[in-house]
């Protein structure tokens, strides 16, 4: 029995793991196409395609701009969303990235 003197026991909540939140981002290339990936840390990837290592798209045409991020609750989530934008037009991709780009203009 518990007295006025000794803390009352708590019952924990059980937690849910907090997954990282994951990305899906669009790099310009030099020849003005999009690129379209996910990662954890897109400012690393994006380094990453500047340095000429990850994906082999860059080779033909360099990677100069991180131009789009959109976080998602975790990978798979940025996978979906990953498969949606590459399904998309190029110019529903630029509208994209002109929404993203007002956005941090505010």
């Amino acid at each position: 029995m518990n007295t006025p003197s000794e803390p009352a026991a708590i019952a924990a909540e059980p937690t849910l793991p907090v997954s990282k939140p994951w990305f899906v981002y669009l790099v310009r290339a030099a020849n003005g196409s999009l690129y379209c990936g996910i990662s954890d840390d897109p400012v690393r990837r994006f380094a990453t395609h500047q340095s000429g290592k990850g994906a082999r798209f860059f080779l033909s045409s360099p990677a100069v701009a991180l131009v789009y991020t959109e976080v998602c609750r975790d990978k798979s989530e940025a996978l979906r969303q990953e498969r949606l934008i590459k399904k998309l037009k190029k110019s529903a991709k630029e509208c994209l990235v002109a929404t993203f780009a007002a956005g941090l203009s505010i």
